[in-house]
Protein backbone atom coordinates (compact mmCIF):
# COMPACT_ATOMS: atom_id res chain seq x y z
CA UNK A 1 0.00 0.00 0.00
CA UNK A 2 2.56 1.98 0.52
CA UNK A 3 4.75 1.68 -1.98
CA UNK A 4 1.91 2.14 -4.27
CA UNK A 5 0.98 5.79 -3.03
CA UNK A 6 4.28 6.47 -2.94
CA UNK A 7 4.52 5.71 -6.61
CA UNK A 8 1.10 7.14 -7.72
CA UNK A 9 2.13 10.27 -5.55
CA UNK A 10 5.27 10.55 -7.69
CA UNK A 11 3.76 10.26 -10.92
CA UNK A 12 0.97 13.16 -10.34
CA UNK A 13 3.91 15.34 -9.23
CA UNK A 14 5.90 14.59 -12.83
CA UNK A 15 3.12 14.40 -15.02
CA UNK A 16 1.26 17.90 -12.94
CA UNK A 17 5.23 19.67 -13.04
CA UNK A 18 5.03 18.66 -16.94
CA UNK A 19 2.05 19.84 -17.98
CA UNK A 20 2.22 22.95 -15.51
CA UNK A 21 5.58 23.73 -17.19
CA UNK A 22 3.67 23.79 -20.59
CA UNK A 23 0.96 25.77 -19.91
CA UNK A 24 3.36 28.36 -18.64
CA UNK A 25 5.44 28.14 -21.86
CA UNK A 26 2.11 28.26 -23.72
CA UNK A 27 1.27 31.54 -21.07
CA UNK A 28 5.00 33.45 -22.14
CA UNK A 29 4.90 32.36 -26.15
CA UNK A 30 1.36 34.33 -26.20
CA UNK A 31 1.06 37.32 -24.21
CA UNK A 32 0.27 39.41 -26.69
CA UNK A 33 -1.10 41.76 -24.61
CA UNK A 34 1.30 44.07 -22.52
CA UNK A 35 0.25 47.16 -21.59
CA UNK A 36 3.42 49.12 -20.85
CA UNK A 37 1.87 50.50 -17.41
CA UNK A 38 1.62 47.39 -15.48
CA UNK A 39 3.70 44.65 -17.57
CA UNK A 40 6.81 43.72 -16.93
CA UNK A 41 7.80 40.45 -19.03
CA UNK A 42 11.46 40.07 -17.71
CA UNK A 43 9.91 39.78 -13.55
CA UNK A 44 6.80 37.49 -15.38
CA UNK A 45 9.93 35.08 -16.80
CA UNK A 46 11.88 35.65 -13.49
CA UNK A 47 8.70 34.53 -11.56
CA UNK A 48 8.28 31.50 -14.14
CA UNK A 49 11.93 30.35 -14.61
CA UNK A 50 12.01 30.94 -10.41
CA UNK A 51 8.65 28.44 -9.10
CA UNK A 52 9.85 25.81 -12.15
CA UNK A 53 13.43 25.91 -10.68
CA UNK A 54 12.14 25.71 -7.08
CA UNK A 55 9.83 22.94 -8.48
CA UNK A 56 12.95 20.96 -9.46
CA UNK A 57 14.41 21.36 -6.62
CA UNK A 58 11.38 19.96 -4.60
CA UNK A 59 10.84 17.07 -6.90
CA UNK A 60 14.71 15.82 -7.14
CA UNK A 61 14.83 15.76 -3.16
CA UNK A 62 11.37 14.37 -2.81
CA UNK A 63 12.28 11.12 -5.13
CA UNK A 64 15.56 10.51 -3.06
CA UNK A 65 13.82 10.97 0.39
CA UNK A 66 10.84 8.77 -0.66
CA UNK A 67 13.29 5.94 -2.23
CA UNK A 68 15.78 6.20 0.56
CA UNK A 69 12.38 5.97 2.93
CA UNK A 70 11.04 2.70 0.92
CA UNK A 71 14.46 1.16 0.74
CA UNK A 72 14.89 1.32 5.03
CA UNK A 73 11.42 0.03 5.01
CA UNK A 74 9.63 2.84 7.02
CA UNK A 75 6.54 5.02 5.95
CA UNK A 76 7.30 6.70 2.56
CA UNK A 77 4.03 8.18 1.33
CA UNK A 78 4.25 11.27 3.45
CA UNK A 79 7.43 12.23 1.75
CA UNK A 80 5.88 11.19 -2.00
CA UNK A 81 3.02 13.45 -0.94
CA UNK A 82 4.79 16.12 0.56
CA UNK A 83 6.56 16.55 -2.51
CA UNK A 84 3.37 16.60 -4.59
CA UNK A 85 1.75 19.50 -2.87
CA UNK A 86 5.01 21.68 -2.39
CA UNK A 87 5.73 21.12 -6.54
CA UNK A 88 2.25 22.18 -7.02
CA UNK A 89 2.55 25.03 -4.75
CA UNK A 90 5.87 26.13 -6.55
CA UNK A 91 4.67 25.66 -10.03
CA UNK A 92 1.43 27.75 -8.88
CA UNK A 93 3.20 30.50 -7.42
CA UNK A 94 5.35 30.47 -10.04
CA UNK A 95 2.10 31.10 -12.39
CA UNK A 96 0.49 33.51 -10.70
CA UNK A 97 3.77 35.50 -10.01
CA UNK A 98 4.00 35.74 -13.67
CA UNK A 99 0.55 36.90 -14.87
CA UNK A 100 0.68 39.83 -12.23
CA UNK A 101 3.69 40.60 -13.33
CA UNK A 102 1.88 40.88 -16.79
CA UNK A 103 -0.93 42.47 -15.76
CA UNK A 104 -3.21 39.85 -16.49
Amino acid sequence: MDLGISIAALALTVFGAAGAAFLAVMLMAFTDNCPQPTCDIDAGVTWVFTGFGAAVVIAVAGVVATIVALTRRVRAWPFAVGTLVLCGAACLLGILGYTAAVGG
